[in-house]
């Protein structure tokens, strides 16, 4: 499972990258509706006040079409780079450690990000607000696993990086995520007989990982 996920992994990365490629070879405007380039503008930001340095690179694009287009861009960028990330969280779950919901989470949640760094770029007095709304809601949910908090928390990194304009950090981390995930998984780097292993079945009747059993039943938890 873990070489099928390497594989797939290898794939949609090499596909992706080439589809982007050639559309900006037969399109070049299309360059400047892409997220990316805000790394460098972080990289580079004044010393003496660095939040100077944070800017989205929407202001590129002159009009409200462009503006949407953009945006809309920054969000099918985000999902195209959280979708390997789900398929790392389901080949290494069983299905006692499954969670379905976290799933659909970590999909949605870049969206949500994305949207709401743009809307409160630049605006210290959105910032405070939203912070109060966010401040006002309360979240019940118990992860199963305390390994899932970070693939929430790459979820949010996505969405700000696609908000900022900097998708090109999200890939970059969770290419880097994905592939010494799975490379641990497949070396069972850190095993020690007779400890507790970390996401692994110590049944051996539950050896099977959260997505083969997903194809052989067709169920998703």
């Amino acid at each position: 499972m873990t070489r099928q996920l390497f594989v797939r992994l290898v794939l949609f990365y090499a596909f992706v990258s080439l589809a982007v490629y050639l559309a900006v070879s037969l399109y070049p405007p299309l360059a400047d509706f892409l997220p990316i380039g805000g790394a460098q503008t972080l990289l580079t930001a004044p010393p003496a006040n660095p939040l100077d340095g944070v800017g989205i690179e929407a202001r590129r694009v002159g009009n409200l079409g462009s503006s949407v287009v953009w945006l809309v861009v920054a969000v099918m960028g985000a999902l195209l780079t959280t979708f390997p990330v789900t398929w790392t969280y389901m080949a290494s779950r069983s299905r006692k450690e499954y969670d379905q919901a976290l799933v659909e989470t970590m999909i949605v949640l870049p969206i949500a990000v994305t949207s709401i760094v743009v809307m409160v770029h630049d605006s210290l007095a959105l910032a405070f607000s939203l912070a109060g709304i966010v401040g006002g809601v309360r979240f019940r949910n118990t992860l199963k696993s305390s390994g899932d908090a970070i693939y929430i928390l790459l979820a949010i990194g996505i969405g700000l990086a696609a908000g900022i304009g900097a998708l090109e950090i999200a890939l970059v981390m969770t290419v880097m995520f994905n592939f010494t995930f799975a490379f641990l998984w497949l070396v069972d780097y850190g095993a020690l007989q007779g400890t507790h292993r970390y996401l692994r079945p110590t049944d051996p009747d539950d050896a099977e990982t959260g997505l083969d059993q997903v194809d052989q039943s067709g169920e998703g938890a």
